[in-house]
């Protein structure tokens, strides 16, 4: 069996029926002493006293035996190698599902690294700079950085090990295709290892996802070494290389002084637990409020009798005169809307005396459907997606209601509730090295990953031009 391989069951369209597939397969009569099989094993070793290295030579070694059976089993008879697979991917998410909480941070000792790594990461993301890791300006976007983080964090929705590690692989793919769509800007050589690396460094830091330690060792125990291969084995690689060198983090692995890191860690250690009293003496204050506010909300009442007879007999329209007064001498600023900034902008932009030189950067601007290929979809589609993030971002950050929202719904960032699989879970996972890509395999590629700022300003400033001519 390829590793690496597998069809299409468990893409980022059809993994939830692959799982319902097995699942009923697994209903069926025939399959009632494989039933049994996997009940008896979960069973028997839960009763065991954790034990992380027999943990996970025992777990392998079932899945490996339980995998073998498929082929023999009537369920799967006739299945081909595809089907074969995904029974073996839904195998595991079954039972690695059912003792998550019997084998995830199992022991005192992953528990305590997972508090210290998350303690130093807590400590570092409050000074960290990109220029800390050497990480160059063209490879710098707030915005694809925000993305890779979020898809890090959601590891901790899942309990399966494919679907964690899919959290973590398109995280990396946001990454990589941010510094190859900026390799390709600046016309320099394709990224390596060298320039993914911080940049993955950074974005852990920044994303600080609880028991990120716990996280790493699960997969590492507990996925089959067979298909912890290819694209998963690289990436997989190079985040517990980000958490190796996060651990060992000093003052010159960060270009600093080590007395100036010591130094920056303390006043950060001395900020967060600033924060953490504050945040105490802020409860308590909070309710010493509500308390007050109870007390004189229950006096007002007492006296509202009292005070209405007195309020209607002294009220007149001089008062309500002073009052409509008071309220228009303090004016409320107008905010700008999106359309007022984006008019401010086009008049701006249409006196810069390099207004040709801009333009000519961005190849799609005046680019009819015709001049397009299919080569170009990939990146078309990742400008209309990081545009229309920062269309919603800057409308959101300046408390603005928008007014022609771009899309109807932003699936691309709005993902959070917990599904029954990570989204580009196919790709991330189970794409075979050396193998073409289909449009299929490019529309789930780019579910995730981000571009530089040129394909957001090409597609800005179409619409600055197209709103200034109007």
């Amino acid at each position: 069996m390829d590793g690496g391989g597998g069809g299409d069951a468990f893409g980022s369209a059809t993994a939830p029926l692959a799982w319902h597939d097995f699942l009923e397969r697994m209903r069926q009569p025939s399959a009632a002493d494989f039933v049994k099989s996997i009940k008896g094993f979960i069973v028997t070793f839960s009763n065991r006293a954790p034990d992380p290295e027999h943990d996970s030579a025992a777990v392998q070694e079932f899945l490996e035996n339980m995998e073998g059976a498929f082929r023999a089993h009537t369920p799967w008879a006739g299945s081909s190698e595809e089907e074969l697979e995904s029974a073996g991917e839904g195998l595991e998410k079954y039972v690695m599902t059912k003792l998550f909480n019997r084998v995830f941070a199992s022991v005192p000792e992953d528990v305590k690294s997972d508090e210290e790594l998350f303690e130093k990461m807590s400590l570092l993301q409050q000074f960290i700079r990109p220029e800390n890791l050497d990480i160059k300006p063209e490879y710098q976007s707030e915005t694809s950085w925000l993305l890779a983080q979020k898809e890090l964090q959601k590891i901790n929705m899942y309990k399966a090990p494919r679907d964690k590690l899919a959290c973590i692989l398109n995280c990396c793919k946001v990454i990589n295709n941010l510094l190859l769509n900026a390799s390709i800007v600046s016309n320099e050589n394709p990224p390596g290892a060298d320039e993914f690396l911080p940049v993955l460094i950074y974005v852990t830091i920044k994303a600080n996802p609880p028991q990120l330690h716990s996280n790493l060792l699960y997969i590492q125990r507990y996925r089959p070494q067979s298909r912890l291969v290819s694209e998963a084995q690289y990436f997989f690689t190079n985040i517990l290389s980000a958490e190796s060198f996060i651990w060992n983090i000093d003052g010159e692995s960060l270009s600093m002084d080590e007395r100036d890191f010591q130094k920056k860690m303390d006043l950060a250690r001395e900020r967060l637990l600033g924060l953490s009293a504050s945040s105490e003496n802020q409860d308590n204050q909070n309710n010493l409020d509500v308390r007050e506010q109870k007390s004189q909300t229950l006096k007002a009442s007492r006296d509202s009798d009292v005070n209405l007879s007195l309020k209607d007999n002294f009220q007149g329209p001089g008062l309500e005169m002073r009052r409509d007064s008071d309220a228009s001498s303090n004016p409320v600023e107008r905010v700008q809307s999106i359309s007022d900034l984006e008019k401010k902008g086009a008049a701006e932009l249409l006196k810069d005396d390099d207004l040709n030189k801009k333009i000519q950067e961005y190849p799609f601007l005046f680019a009819r459907s015709g001049d397009l290929t299919v080569a170009d979809v990939e990146n078309l589609l990742n400008s209309y997606k990081q545009l229309v993030l920062k269309y919603v971002a800057l409308s959101q950050g300046m408390g603005i209601n928008l007014e022609n929202p771009p899309v109807q719904s932003m699936q691309t960032v709005s993902d959070l509730v917990e599904s029954e699989e990570p989204k580009n879970v196919k790709n991330a996972v189970n794409f075979s090295e050396g193998s073409s890509k289909t449009s299929d395999d490019i529309k789930n590629d780019t579910l995730y990953s981000e571009v530089d700022n040129t394909g957001t300003q090409q597609l800005r400033l179409t619409q600055v031009i197209r709103g200034t001519a109007g």
